[in-house]
């Protein structure tokens, strides 16, 4: 009776857990079981909708987090192509810029500010903004580094 009871808890908060981390995410199918053309989940969107999850509701868990606004966040770049090299992420799921609207301009200038304080502190002259389209994401979330040699 007790693991009868356990096992039900512990679904209902899985399923109340889930729901509350994936609101506001941008749907993504993974159930399809025929060729489902660009409705698939493949692991990049699978990645993007767990980044989505992460910066939206538990930023202070993110490793290597430099920077932290309202509405984004920055963080060290693991691979680093310079001597900075920081990602920063819109707290709004956005999976590439042609998916841009209205209502992310907020979110995305929160970033840009963002990053134009961190450059600005560090002095740098040469240094790049860049952000990749869809088919070159690792993470199927719209962000951009700032590269800083």
């Amino acid at each position: 009776m007790r693991t009868t009871v356990f096992v039900t808890v512990a679904f209902v908060i899985g399923i109340v857990a889930g729901g509350y981390a994936f609101s506001g995410s941008i749907p993504r199918s993974f159930l399809a079981v025929h060729d489902c053309g660009q409705r698939c989940l493949e692991p990049r969107d699978l990645l993007g909708l767990l980044a989505s999850a992460g910066i939206r509701h538990a930023p202070r868990l993110l490793l290597f987090k430099v920077a932290e606004s309202t509405k984004c966040v920055g963080i060290r770049h693991w691979e680093p192509e310079g001597r900075y090299h920081v990602v920063y992420f819109p707290k709004r799921d956005v999976r590439n810029v042609m998916e841009l609207t209205e209502q992310d301009a907020p979110f995305l200038l929160d970033c840009l500010a963002l990053a134009r304080k961190h450059v600005a502190a560090a002095g740098f002259q040469n240094y790049r903004f860049v952000s990749s389209g869809p088919a070159l994401q690792h993470a199927t979330y719209f962000h951009f580094h700032v590269i800083a040699r």
